[in-house]
């Protein structure tokens, strides 16, 4: 009797033993494949102006790395500067303009499947900030022209196949700034010395319109002040305002302009074309985006090296943070809506740095460090 009752603890004893093993194997198990369901990687790449690099950079959702590091130019004793960079809607390709080509600046289309070179074309002068159309497959890139004479410059619109320039639209002076429609139907762009928004047809090729962005109520009409002398004695505008960055909303019929020189955000009524708001700001908003949802608004404040987060919906600032260096640039902001990446220059011999910053808790989780004066930036893509 008591060899059959040991013989059934044993036997009771080993089940035990063996559900346990099971029921945590299943539980190491299923942790593994939420673990995988749920983890997430982000892809970016950024410019590093003062080094001749581009950067691609991977977020895993709480650590943000250096995949690699891309050198691009083709004078190895010379800085070419990459600046403005952009990836094709498909994500199969990203450009870069390399800014400081004498006497022309230059575009420069690679793999993201291997980082390598494709092919390259020459623009006007200063090439920057650029984007593809998903419905001309064209390639919009404003010319800076930051070393040139100060008049009118323009956007080159190239075809990305053939690498090849089609026209280049004359806008405004200095264009900096510039985003397409969601639709892909129209290019912006803001000139930085004459205070000017450019619409541009993308498929007509043609500005069709354009809006002074001075604020008129604050100047003195009743004696020429020294920026009316400068107008009219050289025909040159020097905007006070300054617009250095224009992002069309992804759903209304509205977009935003960064007040650089006058430390504000304006509102644009794309339907009325005119100014429906101006939004204090702290000093020097540079750049400016707003994330696919539609819900926040992000500028980068270069002059104080902050950045501000505003909630569209309620209409209010919630958010300045301090970023990791000086001299925040660039924001790219990933498809989901969760992440807004800064690119921050940093001062002299100093490396740049991306910030991350998580829109939902209005933090910075992370950071990288680049090369030096990181700015142009690109989201790329997520992964699971």
């Amino acid at each position: 009797m008591n060899i059959k009752s040991n013989l059934l603890k044993f036997n009771g004893h080993c089940f035990l033993s063996y559900a346990k093993l099971v029921l945590g194997e299943s539980i190491l198990f299923f942790f593994f494949v939420v673990q995988s369901v749920y983890a997430q990687n982000y892809y970016l790449y950024v410019a590093s102006e003062s080094d001749d690099t581009v950067s691609l950079l991977k977020f895993d959702g709480t650590t943000i790395v250096e995949e690699e590091r891309i050198n691009v130019g083709s004078y190895p004793t010379e800085i070419e500067g990459p600046h403005g960079i952009t990836i094709d809607p498909n994500g199969r390709y990203w450009y870069v303009t390399l800014a400081h080509g004498t006497p022309y600046g230059k575009l420069v289309k690679y793999s993201t499947a291997t980082n390598q070179v494709v092919d390259e074309t020459t623009l006007g002068l200063f090439p920057a900030s650029m984007q593809i159309s998903k419905v001309t497959g064209f390639l919009y890139c404003v010319n800076f022209n930051l070393h040139g004479d100060m008049k009118p410059s323009s956007v080159s619109v190239v075809d990305p196949e053939t690498m090849t320039e089609i026209v280049q639209i004359t806008t405004g002076s200095m264009p900096h700034g510039s985003r397409l429609s969601k639709d892909g139907l129209k290019q912006y762009s803001v000139g930085m010395m004459s205070g000017e928004l450019f619409e541009i047809d993308a498929l007509a090729l043609e500005v069709t319109r354009k809006l002074d962005l001075e604020d008129h109520s604050k100047m003195d009409h009743s004696k020429e002040d020294h920026h009316e002398l400068v107008i009219r004695n050289t025909g040159i505008k020097h905007s006070k305002v300054k617009p250095t960055w224009v992002i069309p909303h992804p759903e209304a019929k509205i977009a935003y302009v960064a007040g650089n020189g006058s430390d504000e955000i304006i509102e644009i009524d794309l339907e009325k074309w005119k100014i429906s708001k101006r939004i204090k700001a702290e000093k020097g908003p540079y750049n400016v985006e707003i994330s696919p949802d539609g819900k926040y608004m992000v500028a980068t404040l270069k002059s104080i090296g902050k950045t501000a987060i505003w909630d569209l919906k309620k209409g209010s600032l919630i958010k300045t943070l301090a970023n990791s260096t000086a001299i925040p640039h660039g924001i790219a902001i990933s498809n989901d809506s969760k992440y807004a990446f800064i690119s921050v220059e940093g001062i002299g011999g100093e490396p740049g740095i991306v910030d991350v910053i998580n829109l939902e808790n209005k933090t910075i989780v992370d950071q990288v460090e680049i090369g030096k004066q990181a700015g142009g930036i690109a989201f790329w893509k997520k992964d699971s």
